[in-house]
């Protein structure tokens, strides 16, 4: 199994406003001048216009002191705006609107991930569902967040639509209120005109505020979705100094004190849950929910694979074989230790230049594209018809694309694959995209004994141009490779060649718990020695 990469989280990003304070202090105090100048400006321009109003009705030489002042005021509240708007788009209005309506939205968008994961997950394991006749449970199972997500939705817009009704009736009756009252005062001489236009300035900004609910409301829900991608944003950038692996180079691996550790708590998952307790992944042993779990995936691990050589690494379940071929790879950083390819660590690689070097295959691979060809092409280049064909014929997927309707232009939708077949388009794919260092995590797992043989047969032709690491659960692949690494518990237990770790009973019985062949080897070793079993060992290897 293909180990997730683990998400190292920096400190949570500050609001705005702080990040703003930290980095650019004086932008931030010319934020502040220009909020209060445009608000200062905003709630003088009635006044100013309502005296000006009023020396215009008396009569008289004209105001040009009062005219300039409003147009003077016109522009300072334009210009105060513009810069606050300009200087930055974080600092929006903090009401308690704003903030119920992100809370609500963020529940409910909290709500919908939980279906989409369980959902997810159903359909991944839609086969273990099916044979173990639990479609129903499951069913209710992804449907039981749905009364939560009701809740919050009609919590979300309960919150929005009263605001937008008190906006909508409430504000307009305030102007018809300020005007009514204020025309009863002037008919009865208590107020001038320009006091009436200064009144009815006044309500307009109250009746203003209420367009702004419909903006809010969509900054609130803006918010909270930016919130649910704060794990994505504070992931550190992967480190490099922009090197590139030496032309020409063999595939030399070396790994120097090499560890990795599980890190953070063990989380709730649905339906695997039990007493308190959840199975460890790596097959170790359950742990409370909640617990810190600082389990060594991979432990001091010093390893030198010379270039174009091929490395078989075995070890029960939960040794930590696919994290090692993750590390190898750079699809996970070590904790501790460096990892070099050709004498240049792989953290100090631009991922451009690394990733044409390194080719995977999986166990369960992924199959992008439209067709068939499309999904062998897939690479860090796309690989041209000519390397698509000679790449199927290596993983001994021609045959079978063959027979499709279409050959290789056969869409995936209409092409039913077994778990082989799969396989065998994620080789394909691989050898379409050849480099200095090929990894196949469990890549042979589905495929039958003639075919494992003739693939194992196109490996072997890459000896001496690319280094092969090979995760390998059976016996043959071990025993074809130029070293094993043989891991327990995240250590090396040890490395040779298979015909020296062969001596060793506990070895052997390695392999007795993952195939039968195994077991009759061990069985001939305990009546005639590990050295008159080793040739016995080769000649049912070279069989197949």
């Amino acid at each position: 199994m293909r180990p997730k990469p683990r998400p190292r989280l920096r400190p949570p990003a500050p609001s705005g406003a702080r990040r703003l304070a930290r980095r650019h202090p004086g932008a931030l105090l010319a934020l502040f001048l220009c909020s209060t100048g445009g608000a200062l400006a905003a709630l003088a321009l009635p006044a100013a216009l309502g005296h000006t109003v009023d020396r215009l009705v008396d009569g008289g030489a004209v105001p040009w002191a009062g005219l300039l002042l409003c147009a003077v005021l016109t522009l300072a509240e334009t210009g105060f705006d513009a810069g606050a708007a300009v200087l930055t788009t974080s600092t929006g209005a903090r009401l308690t609107f704003t903030r119920r309506t992100a809370d609500a939205g963020a529940d409910y968008q909290r709500a919908q991930s939980v279906i989409a994961h369980r959902l997810t997950e159903a359909l991944d394991g839609a086969d273990t569902i099916r044979a173990a006749r639990t479609g129903a449970r499951e069913y209710r199972r992804i449907l039981e967040p749905l009364t939560t997500l009701a809740a919050h939705g009609r919590r979300t817009w309960t919150v929005y639509g009263r605001a937008a009704g008190q906006s909508a009736l409430l504000l307009p009756l305030l102007m018809l209120l300020v005007l009514a009252v204020g025309g009863l005062r002037l008919q009865a001489g208590a107020i001038g005109v320009g006091d009436l236009v200064a009144a009815s300035r006044y309500a307009a900004l109250a009746v203003g505020i209420g367009s702004l609910t419909g903006a809010l409301g969509a900054l609130a829900r803006s918010r909270a979705a930016a919130r649910t991608l704060d794990p994505l944003l504070t992931l550190d950038p992967l480190p490099h100094e922009g090197l590139g692996p030496p032309h020409g180079g063999p595939g030399h691996l070396e790994l120097r004190d090499v560890g990795v550790v599980q890190d953070g708590k063990r989380q709730d998952v649905q339906g695997g849950k039990q007493d308190g307790k959840q199975e460890d992944e790596q097959g170790g042993e359950a742990l409370p929910d909640g617990e810190p779990d600082r389990k060594p995936l991979l432990t001091g691990v010093h390893l030198t694979v010379p270039g174009g050589t091929s490395l078989a690494v075995v070890g029960r379940s939960g040794s930590g074989k696919s994290v090692f071929a993750a590390v190898v790879g750079r699809l996970l950083d070590p904790d501790t230790g460096t990892v070099l390819l050709d004498g240049i660590p792989l953290t100090a690689m631009e991922p451009a230049r690394l990733r044409p070097e390194i080719a995977y295959a999986f166990a369960r691979p992924a199959l992008p594209g439209t067709t068939v060809e499309d999904t062998i092409a897939f690479g860090p280049w796309t690989a041209g018809p000519a390397a698509v064909r000679e790449g199927a014929r290596a993983a001994r997927a021609d045959g079978f694309v063959g027979l499709l309707p279409y050959g290789y232009a056969t869409p995936l939708t209409d092409a039913p694959l077994s778990g082989g077949e799969r396989q065998r388009l994620g080789l394909a794919r691989a050898f379409a995209h050849p480099g200095r260092l090929l990894i196949l995590d469990d890549a042979l797992s589905g495929l039958d004994t003639v075919t494992e043989h003739h693939v194992r047969r196109a490996l072997d032709e890459r000896a001496g141009r690319c280094t092969r690491v090979i995760v390998a659960h059976r016996l043959s692949s071990a025993a074809r490779a130029d070293q094993v690494l043989w891991l327990e518990d995240g250590r090396v237990r040890a490395t040779g060649p298979h015909e020296e770790l062969w001596a060793d009973p506990e070895y052997r019985a390695v392999f007795r718990t993952e195939t039968g062949e195994a077991e009759g080897m061990a069985e001939a070793d305990e009546g005639s020695g590990a050295e008159g079993a080793l040739p016995r060992a080769r000649t049912e290897v070279e069989a197949r």
